[in-house]
């Protein structure tokens, strides 16, 4: 029998917020009892007794009790773990998250770790996390998600450390499993310079795999994601994120896994990871499958929200979708806590010694002039703030390009940078790149605006494009700040150098490698 379609009709949905979709969505699912079957059989749903799993999955915040279809834990030896990868807690010197999926229940999963690959520790037990996704439209089946979490807290700083993921009937320190260990470096004690990535717009392909395997070659301490992680939701526009295909997630953490299994992956929310069924804001999902530092100013309600420190950079993750302008599906949700918390968390990193330089990453342009343009919501909320404290660095994603400004200072060209030259961000103003080029289908310029890079400079002209207002029409926008163009596959690569000639040394390459673009932040004495 065909599941009927529980999809929200396109002309309602867009008159409705993320909360009103998912409020809908419940009531219409339990109402028509799309959910059949049995309570969970004791062996696979006794995982979840003293989890945090009641946060996730089909029970949160429910609008109505649900019926779960049968869980069935199967032979634990046929069951591999997949899709492992890593994030900082807090303090990265001392707090590391494992994450990893199964594709069954299974009994008892846990962590080992250890100094030494042979020498792997005792067991620690895993947080699960299971997601329910039913069947949402007549083309999709039901998908039931095994997310699988430890968190390592108290490890030495600048050591280290190897892990193996395993659950009973699979040991990854036996020796026929040893080839599935992983390793991970807590942050040094003190600065050191060190490499980092960034890139958005990921998805699954044969592009984003090769991006993954050059930023792997690049030896970073972590990467950030600037969000739209996988597009299971290919919509984006929180009209109809309630049908989506949740087993892309499976495909997208199988790929990333090379690298992220070794490289903290560190995510951000953008427009595509709205996901209307798992929780009001349509964030459930993303709890489920991702550990992140737990120090914004809501982690539950708003997981892509955090800030951490690595040796002299100070990072800080956004959800603009809060703001945006664009798309306003989630406009407003955090009632204004997110900016304020933006201002205390900026001054405070300001203010910290051990921080020579702040980056900051969300998804939605505040300055490009590609397909989706600028979003004048982020303007507004952030430039004041960005302005203030002095950010050095601006990465976002959302347009499926790389881009890169001169340094903008009130909403101005404050000095041209070239490729190839410094700025300083205490007297030219900040820098913004946009790093959309990760592997989803690519995006172009506005017609007559050519590519100009590394190796193809073009006369830099001015270009026509717009930015979003918050009447969500587009207003025309002349700008002089585009610098630098390029529509292949690319990704950031920013080497961070400590001491006395602290700078950032900022590079974008191509998907072959080529580098497309350089240059170099550095601070002028006590700024």
């Amino acid at each position: 029998m065909d599941t009927p379609n529980v999809g929200i009709p396109e002309q309602l949905a867009r008159r409705m917020s993320m909360p009103e979709q998912h409020e809908y969505l419940r009531a219409r699912l339990t109402r028509r009892r799309v959910l059949t079957g049995t309570a969970g059989a004791a062996g696979g749903l006794g995982l979840l007794a003293g989890s945090s799993g009641a946060a996730y999955g089909s029970r949160a915040a429910s609008a109505a009790p649900l019926v779960r279809s049968a869980t069935v834990t199967v032979d634990g030896s046929l069951v591999a773990p997949f899709g492992r990868h890593l994030a900082f807690g807090a303090d990265p010197k001392t707090q590391m998250r494992i994450s990893w999926q199964v594709p069954f229940a299974v009994r008892n999963p846990y962590v080992r770790v250890g100094l030494r690959p042979w020498e792997l520790g005792q067991k620690i037990e895993a947080e699960v996390r299971d997601l329910h996704t039913p069947a949402l439209s007549a083309k999709l089946p039901a998908v039931d998600q095994y997310y699988l979490h430890v968190a390592l807290d108290g490890l030495k700083p600048g050591t280290t450390y190897y892990y193996g993921v395993g659950h009973d009937g699979f040991d990854p320190a036996s020796a026929e499993r040893l080839a599935t260990l992983g390793s991970f470096r807590t942050a040094p004690a003190t600065p050191e310079t060190f490499v980092f990535t960034a890139f958005g717009d990921q998805g699954v392909s044969y592009d984003a795999l090769a991006n993954d395997q050059l930023i792997l070659g690049q030896n970073p301490s972590f990467h950030l994601h600037a969000g739209d992680i996988c597009y299971a939701d290919s919509t984006g526009h929180g009209e109809d994120s309630d049908t989506y295909d949740a087993r892309v997630w499976d495909q997208f953490l199988a790929q990333t896994e090379s690298v992220a299994k070794s490289v903290p992956w560190m995510v951000t929310t953008g427009n595509h990871d709205m996901e209307a069924w798992y929780s009001p804001n349509g964030y459930g999902g993303q709890s489920a499958r991702w550990s992140l530092p737990e120090n914004g100013f809501d982690p539950k309600s708003a997981p892509g929200v955090y800030s951490f420190v690595y040796g002299n950079v100070g990072v800080v993750a956004l959800d603009a979708n809060d703001v945006s302008y664009e798309i306003p599906a989630n406009k407003g949700y955090t009632e204004g806590r997110q900016t304020a918390w933006l201002d205390r968390r900026l001054g405070e990193l300001r203010a910290s010694p051990s921080v020579d330089f702040i980056v900051v990453f969300f998804h939605h342009c505040m300055y490009s002039t590609s397909t989706h343009a600028s979003d004048g919501g982020v303007r507004d909320a952030w430039l004041p703030l960005f302005t203030k404290h002095q950010v050095d660095l601006v990465i976002n994603g959302h347009n499926h390009v790389y881009e890169r400004t001169d340094a903008i200072r009130n909403g101005e060209v404050g000095r041209p940078v070239p490729v190839g030259a410094s700025t300083d961000p205490t007297r030219d103003g900040i820098v913004y790149v946009t790093a959309g080029g990760a592997g989803k289908d690519l995006y172009g310029f506005p017609a007559g605006v050519e590519d100009s890079y590394e190796g193809a400079v073009k006369d830099r002209d001015s270009v026509l494009t717009f930015h979003w207002t918050k009447s969500r029409l587009p207003d025309p926008d002349t700008v002089e700040w585009s610098r630098v163009r390029y529509t292949g596959f690319s990704f950031l690569a920013v080497e961070a150098v400590a001491g006395a000639d602290a700078r950032l040394k900022v590079s974008a390459l191509a998907e072959s490698g080529k580098r497309i673009d350089y240059f170099e932040v550095l601070r002028s004495p006590g700024g």
